[in-house]
């Protein structure tokens, strides 16, 4: 993508590792002006954990950036790990991180996984929130997983076929039970290429025209690990709510400002997911952007959400 469409590249002045049990250690870091708008971005998968890129979606003069990598994945401690791993339990560590840092509110900005887990975040604390900047819609239910998993082999049959060539071929008729009986196995040659296959099938479809660059980081073992465990243990939990439960309980958040991204061929969270959340929240502006996939580095959706950024502190509303 063009360079020129997000903000400079800006540097950490505060990081650090925060236990928030005994199992888990998460990373997180505060960029921008310490005086500014403060913003939380949630980055997605789960487990895919945060870039420097991903700093770079808001003027470093104007609004203090926390990023963090959730639990399982990125920096954090240790790597991959499912146990002590929920929704409820992610929700808990931002409101430790945002107590640490002294913020009293702030805007949530998160794409994919990151939009379900600003949802509920927002939606059980609505009080922490300025508004929201949602891309990529997904909000795990039964559907949307099982779209993830079986239906974009309508799309992308080869890159199904590889990745459902990953288990014996007696097991296919699950390919999410086949896959979570190996990513949480002991042996860590199995879980490892589990992962790796898993991972590159998501990184796969990610764009509207194939980067190999993307398809490359997925398979790295520092992703891969994070993204095929995590995202295997939240869809067969269904991210630990009731299903639909982020549609059934937005009237919690509908009074805040927000704006929704969403790319028109996006195989990995379809439209559907983006436009029923739109209609439950008519208050949200919305914006499909035609020429993109699924990746928020898609020029179109990266140009949408540094206009989000900017209208929002602009106007303290979107537009």
């Amino acid at each position: 993508m063009s360079d020129d469409i997000l903000f400079p590249a800006t540097d950490p002045h505060r990081h650090g590792m925060l236990p928030v049990d005994e199992l888990h250690t998460i990373y997180w870091e505060e960029c921008g002006n310490p005086d500014g708008i403060p913003v939380l971005f949630l980055h997605g998968g789960p487990g895919a954990g945060t870039s420097p890129t991903h700093r770079r979606f808001f003027h470093p003069d104007h609004y203090r950036i926390v990023l963090f990598d959730q639990r399982g994945a990125g920096k954090s401690l240790p790597l991959g790990e499912y146990r002590q791993n929920t929704t409820q339990l992610l929700i808990s560590d931002i409101e430790q991180l945002r107590t640490m840092l002294g913020i009293d509110q702030w805007l949530v900005f998160g794409g994919s996984w990151g939009s379900t887990l600003a949802l509920a975040y927002g939606e059980t604390h609505p009080e922490r929130c300025l508004g929201f900047v949602l891309r990529g819609i997904f909000m795990c239910t039964r559907k949307e997983v099982d779209w993830f998993v079986n239906g974009m082999r309508w799309f992308y049959p080869e890159i199904h076929q590889r990745f459902a060539e990953g288990v014996p071929e007696d097991e296919r008729g699950d390919l999410l039970q086949a896959y979570v009986k190996r990513l949480f196995c002991d042996d860590p040659a199995i879980y490892t290429e589990a992962a790796r296959n898993w991972s590159r099938y998501e990184g796969s479809c990610l764009f509207l025209e194939p980067q190999a660059d993307a398809i490359a980081s997925f398979e790295s073992d520092a992703v891969s690990l994070g993204i095929g465990r995590l995202e295997a243990h939240y869809m067969l939990n269904g991210a630990f709510m009731e299903d639909d439960a982020l549609i059934t309980n937005i009237a919690r958040i509908r009074h805040l400002p927000a704006v929704i991204v969403q790319g028109r061929y996006d195989v990995i969270c379809p439209p559907v997911s983006a436009w029923r959340l739109h209609n439950a929240w008519p208050e949200a502006a919305y914006h499909v952007i035609q020429n993109a996939g699924h990746a928020a580095m898609e020029p179109g959706i990266a140009k949408a959400l540094v206009q989000a950024t900017e209208d929002f502190r602009l106007q303290r509303k979107f537009s």
